[in-house]
């Protein structure tokens, strides 16, 4: 069992510190619309209309003789519940409230790396699930995921060193042959509102693509392929890419049908990761960057 909900600390994350933070994961611009108090009507809709039931009947009726709430939580592991929920608390403003909540699954036992892979990463997606679904905008989709980075930079440690928030760059490219532009776009559009910087190649040659990397230092790298007989470029742009990038510990992502399918492909082709969704891009990269924090400290920036 684990421990009382009593012993569970929250990490030491006070206001002020949230608020400096969306600076440093937000693009300034994302807050500049005219619709704020209808969206947050909407927003306290939702939780009085569909999750305060929600939490009311788990705690009275679906549990007999039920202990209290943050002893009721502490047994819960991800489920589809778990992530939905957290999707919800994010899109509000309670970032301590969702911080709570990973404490205390991790202090239940879940390591970080199973929490990305159970529980941030697939919130990730979910919200871009929701997007695309029409359930929520633009602007309420990025604010989730820059709240899930603070969060995973939290965790990891890497939100508090300003010096390593000016290396939060990007290159963007699609794989030699690739024609769908549309997949990259979005990543590089979600990646640019979240704070990142970007530079984008859409009809590079593997050569400019190696190129780019070699004569700017990036975190991450993220490549597209449409289909799989762009498979064998892919991977030999990506050897190259870490033969040639002028940051040696440079983190690799890919994206494409065929890494949705089946995830264990981005490996094969010698990546580090894959996002089945712009959303989850943006927490992938964030993820490879915080990998890669302790080499990133020891270099000149």
């Amino acid at each position: 069992m684990g421990r009382t909900a009593e012993t569970v600390a929250v990490p030491a994350i006070d206001p002020q510190s949230l608020c400096s933070l969306e600076t440093h994961f937000i693009a300034p611009e994302i807050y500049r619309r005219d619709d704020v108090a209808a969206r947050q009507a909407n927003l306290a809709r939702i939780v009085s209309n569909q999750i305060v039931p929600r939490l009311l009947r788990l705690h009275t009726e679906v549990v007999a003789d039920a202990p209290p709430v943050t002893v009721l939580i502490e047994a819960l592991a991800p489920s589809r519940a778990d992530i939905s929920a957290l999707a919800d608390i994010v899109l509000g403003t309670d970032l301590e409230a969702a911080a709570a909540y990973v404490v205390v699954l991790r202090d239940r036992g879940l390591a970080m790396e199973t929490l990305f892979v159970e529980l941030l990463e697939p919130t990730a997606r979910h919200l871009g699930e929701m997007w695309t679904n029409d359930e929520c905008d633009f602007i309420d989709v990025t604010l989730g995921v820059a709240r899930l980075q603070k969060l995973l930079a939290i965790f990891n440690e890497t939100h508090d060193e300003p010096a390593l928030g000016s290396r939060r760059r990007v290159l963007m490219a699609m794989t030699p042959g690739d024609p769908h532009r549309f997949g990259v776009t979005m990543v590089e559009k979600f990646l640019l509102a979240a704070g990142w910087q970007v530079q984008t190649e859409l009809s590079s040659t593997a050569d400019e693509i190696v190129e780019a990397a070699s004569g700017t230092w990036f975190a991450v790298a993220g490549l597209t392929a449409g289909s799989d007989r762009q498979l064998d470029t892919l991977r030999s742009t990506i050897v190259r890419l870490r033969a040639r990038s002028h940051n040696p510990a440079i983190g690799i992502m890919v994206g494409g049908p065929m890494f949705t399918a089946n995830p264990a492909l981005a490996l094969e082709v010698g990546a580090d990761a894959t996002a089945p969704n712009a959303p989850a891009a943006v927490l992938v990269a964030q993820k490879l960057y915080d990998l890669a924090a302790p080499t990133l400290r020891a270099e000149p920036a």
